[in-house]
């Protein structure tokens, strides 16, 4: 993984054949994420992200993902709409600026120290924009933080970055973070179909209101 240019092939083998032990250490031991970044650093790529869910559930995470997204986001867009923006909080009782963050590249260390868990948004100051909060569509990075470090950056764009942020708690075993659970269960168990069915009267009042 230190190489300029990692054989991909190679390390794919070398992960598949560890899978056993790595999950084994996983579970059992509940290694910090900073010691699971530096005893398996190739865990934390998007290649080997998928492929350590596919490992865990036998299922394509990416493809799952965005096949779910496609499919509810029109419903989604309806729902924003109807409720003011506030589906999520009103639904899912997520408080907006938890799950994702937007900061300039000069705050960025300033951002970080408010984001244990989530997406961290990097935009340019030099940039003309309409400011942090707004959605950007070209970033200077785009990065995904567990337990309060950047553990993957420039991913290609927010949907990704959020599909790999779930990919990674779910393979290292992490618990949700109580201000987000409800948002990470959604897209588990409703969006994924992965785990028991049983759904919180909030996944149910959701899921219901989706299929409307």
């Amino acid at each position: 993984m230190k190489k300029k240019t990692p054989n991909g092939t190679l390390i794919s083998q070398m992960m598949d054949q560890t899978f056993p032990l790595r999950r084994r250490e996983i579970v059992k031991k509940e290694p910090a994420v900073e010691n699971m970044v530096e005893r398996w650093p190739a865990l934390f790529t998007e290649r080997q992200v998928f492929a350590e869910c596919n490992r865990v559930t036998s299922r394509n995470l990416e493809a799952d993902f965005f096949e779910a997204l496609d499919q509810h986001t029109p419903r989604f867009i309806q729902l924003f709409k109807s409720k003011k923006g506030s589906a999520f909080q009103l639904f899912l009782a997520t408080t907006p600026g938890i799950f994702s963050k937007t900061c300039f590249d000069t705050t960025r260390g300033e951002a970080l120290s408010s984001v244990t868990v989530g997406v961290l948004t990097v935009l340019s100051e030099d940039n003309p924009q309409e400011g942090p909060s707004s959605m950007q569509l070209e970033p200077i990075s785009t990065d995904i933080v567990l337990e309060g470090g950047i553990v993957m950056e420039n991913i290609k764009n927010f949907p990704q970055a959020v599909c790999l942020l779930f990919g990674l708690i779910y393979a290292l075993h992490l618990d949700y973070p109580k201000c987000m659970a409800n948002t990470l269960m959604f897209l588990q168990r409703v969006m994924l179909g992965l785990g028991t069915k049983t759904l919180s009267l909030k996944l149910l009042t959701l899921r219901n209101a989706l299929l409307d």
